[in-house]
């Protein structure tokens, strides 16, 4: 299987929506932009978020399979993913690709 690697590529932040439906949560997300992580024959790299990894294992799953070229042409490069995580007040977009 391939190895990939699981880019930080943006956070955002939706305080009015927090403020709106969201109860009060002292600890959120610890990622950084930027963060790598490499997934190694499709399994979940050490200290990822559960949650953001829910989001994205078909695609690492299916790339380190060596599949890719989802929906016809999305992504330029058919061997990657832009996936974010489920987290509507605070969703992380993440790149994956494969690397040799």
């Amino acid at each position: 299987m391939k190895t990939c690697k699981i880019t930080v590529v943006r956070k955002a932040v939706y305080p009015d929506l927090s403020k709106q439906y969201e109860n009060p949560i002292s600890h959120a997300c610890d990622l950084s932009e930027g963060q790598v992580f490499i997934s190694k024959n499709g399994a979940k790299p050490d200290g990822f978020c559960g949650s953001a990894w829910e989001s994205m294992q078909y695609f690492v799953t299916e790339l380190a399979k060596g599949n890719g070229n989802f929906y016809d042409g999305w992504m330029k490069n058919p061997y990657s993913a832009m996936i974010s995580c489920n987290d509507g007040f605070r969703p992380v977009s993440f790149y994956i690709e494969v690397i040799e």
